[in-house]
């Protein structure tokens, strides 16, 4: 009953194990190539829309004002984003990571691009582009200003307003740009922008009057995306719009999530938000002291989805001859761990989350539900990376790493499977004995058990310990951006994708591509570290004691292969560990067993497996 039971157990496991990487990793990929194809053929066809953007002077009279969600201002022909920039006067931002510009028509930040990212392993590729402007085929921008008060009538600037540079130059993280705009009805606008030499604008506006009435206004900020944009698909990691908000915590919309609630409001006190990507991200930090109307909103302006977040502060009101201000602060860019920050005891980074007393800003990259794992292992890949220059080799230590934190467990685990082994020819002569009284079996070899003291789980140890390493190294490879582009050696370019190279057209020798075959394509992805991962695990199947159950030996028989195809679309990086783990794991058991004086069989089971059974 109990050889049943396990190899029913074994089934069902291997079954789930099966199904959900078709499910959470196979098909999100299918569906990422499909949609990108698509993609691809809708840019490639010049047809009219409406060009949406944001109008916070829109507000209904006797209400709240709030920046408006985006509205259509022009139509026309979707443009190349180059003639967009070129289309309207502006301040170029260069600085050692971003580059760009800030429209003056809206006074908008809509043009950046990461100067250390680039969109492939080369070098000379494009760098990554993160803010585009409106009319282009995906406008994504951040905007700062007021929204009147019920009743206000003074012309206000709004994403039509063609703003005066004062002075001349570029914004760099030594020299600030002032703006300034007067509406001819008393009310003087003045923008001062600043950036350091990461990721972070800190914007501050003032309004002067010298009109003949007060006026009330409200603080805005607000970051707006025209389109859906592609997203990775992957249950592990966030896509879209997120935030911490107060005491109402982390608060995550993915576009379909939001799509469907079409807008969320929070009024809440120490909270920032934005929109993020898988490695990049946008977000508004106001002062930890602000009282927020904080927003995520989704509209459909004409054909095109819109996402907006955004917040309202409260109202100031402007007396005749004098002056207000409000400060506001955007992080663009990437989510490097060190810039964003990580909040872990005695060794975590600092970054903005600390600089600007931010509340869980660290969150904004997706450590998941198992930080207490995803985080120290990031910092421990760091720590050695900072150390050797190579993730790779990063990979290699922190498992040396982790086998020696778990070596006492592992010790146990093996010397007892090492006496499971060496019990072998008792539990064969009960089998003889009592041939056709598998009851009888069964209690013979408990006592068995009882007499050596064996536990029989106890091989189960080293994978159910291995399984949460497993999973955090994958976390932190798929989701941190020090990963992205990592190289290890040889042909492994990037240690967060797949091994280029493929059995199936030998190993590139035959010019063609295996995965695109219609129909069992997908299964077509076989590399060089999955091989080598397949037999490391070959072997460690083949140093244990061969399963009384034929179905049991033949699942575990199988098992190596199964998780050699199931790996191969895995990051590189990931099946490294895993290939090495296995080797390690030989190793520390073939010790543990020649130290409890049981024979290590390792090259008389693989040679076995190539012989031929005699007829008997």
């Amino acid at each position: 009953m109990t050889d049943n039971r396990n190899t029913i157990l074994a089934v069902i496991l291997s079954g789930l194990v099966l199904i959900a990487w078709q499910y959470f990793y196979n098909v999100p990929q299918m569906e990422k190539q499909r949609a990108q194809q698509q993609t691809q053929a809708e840019l490639q066809k010049p047809t009219p829309q409406a060009s949406p953007s944001a109008n916070p002077s829109t507000t209904q009279p006797g209400s709240t004002p709030a920046p408006s969600t985006a509205q259509p201002v022009s139509a026309g022909p979707v443009i190349s984003r180059e003639a967009a920039i070129e289309g309207s006067p502006r301040i170029k931002i260069n600085t050692p990571t971003l580059s760009g510009s800030i429209s003056l028509k809206g006074a908008r930040i809509d043009d950046l691009s990461l100067e250390k990212y680039r969109e492939t392993v080369d070098p000379k590729s494009p760098p990554i582009v993160l803010f585009s402007p409106s009319q282009t085929a995906a406008p994504y921008y951040a905007e700062f200003g007021w929204v009147p008060g019920t009743g206000v009538t003074v012309r206000m600037p709004d994403a039509t307003t063609v703003w005066q540079q004062e002075g001349s130059g570029t914004l760099t993280p030594t020299t600030p740009v002032t703006l300034k705009y007067d509406n001819g009805e008393g009310l003087t606008f003045r923008r001062t922008i600043a950036i350091d030499d990461r990721y972070l604008f800190t914007i501050k506006d003032e309004v002067t009057n010298t009109g003949s009435a007060p006026v009330t206004l409200y603080p805005f900020a607000l970051i707006s995306r025209h389109g859906t944009p592609q997203v990775s698909g992957y249950y592990i990691l966030h896509e879209g719009l997120i935030g911490y908000l107060g005491d109402q915590g982390l608060q995550e919309y993915s576009y379909k999530k939001i799509d469907d609630a079409k807008t969320v409001n929070f009024n809440v006190t120490d909270g920032w938000l934005g929109i993020t990507d898988k490695y990049w991200a946008s977000a508004l930090l106001p002062e930890t002291t602000a009282k927020l109307q904080a927003r995520f909103s989704s509209n459909l302006v004409g054909t095109t989805r819109t996402y907006q977040t955004d917040y309202l502060q409260d109202p100031q009101t402007l007396a005749i001859g004098g002056t207000i201000s409000n400060n506001a602060r955007l992080f663009a860019g990437a989510k490097e761990a060190g810039v964003v920050g990580i909040n872990f005891p005695l060794v975590g980074f600092g970054g903005y989350n600390k600089e600007l007393g931010l509340n869980h800003f660290d969150l904004l990259i997706d450590w998941g539900w198992f930080y207490f794992i995803t985080k120290p292992m990031f910092l421990a890949l760091d720590w050695f990376y900072r150390l050797f220059g190579n993730f790779g080799v990063s990979i290699l230590l922190v498992t040396v790493l982790v086998k020696l934190l778990f070596f006492p467990l592992a010790n146990k685990s093996y010397a007892s499977m090492a006496k499971m082994k060496s019990i072998q020819p008792q539990l064969a002569a009960l089998k003889e004995r009592y041939p056709d009284d598998r009851v009888k079996q069964q209690q013979e070899m408990m006592e068995i058990y009882k007499k050596e003291k064996i536990n029989p789980i106890a091989g189960c140890l080293p994978v159910a310990l291995q399984i949460p390493v497993f999973f955090s190294l994958y976390k932190v490879l798929f989701v941190t951006i020090e990963m992205r582009h990592a190289p290890f050696f040889g042909w492994i370019k990037d240690l967060s994708a797949p091994d280029p190279t493929n059995l199936f057209n030998l190993f590139g020798l035959l010019h063609f591509d295996p995965t695109q075959i219609p129909v069992f394509g997908h299964y077509l992805w076989l590399g060089i570290w999955p091989i080598i991962m397949g037999i490391t695990m070959w072997f460690q199947m083949k140093l244990n004691p061969t399963p009384p159950d034929p179905t049991q030996k033949m699942i575990f028989d199988w098992m190596p292969l199964i998780f050699t195809f199931m790996l191969a679309g895995f990051p590189a990086g990931l099946v490294i560990y895993w290939a090495w783990n296995n080797l390690l794991s030989v190793l520390q058991q073939s010790y543990i067993m020649r130290r409890n004086g049981v024979k290590v069989e390792l090259f008389d089971n693989l040679k076995a497996t190539f012989t031929p059974k005699k007829a008997t």
